[in-house]
């Protein structure tokens, strides 16, 4: 039976797509895409990407 895919955890070298600062979310789009966001933009986001169902993926330390 094949394995499951799964994304590697967010680690420093990830970084926010809106700013740069570091990833603490990973918001993983129905299409497959993916989109990383700091605490600050994950929050701002965080409704608009639950609108399109996005899988959303929060940094275990934060």
């Amino acid at each position: 039976m094949p394995g499951t895919l799964t994304r590697p955890e967010l680690t420093a070298a990830d970084r926010c797509d809106r700013c740069g600062a570091a990833a603490k979310l990973r918001a993983v789009l129905p299409s497959g895409g993916e989109l990383l966001f700091c605490g600050h933009h994950a929050r701002a986001y965080e409704a608009g990407l639950k609108d399109v169902q996005a899988d959303l993926q929060q940094d275990e330390q934060q």
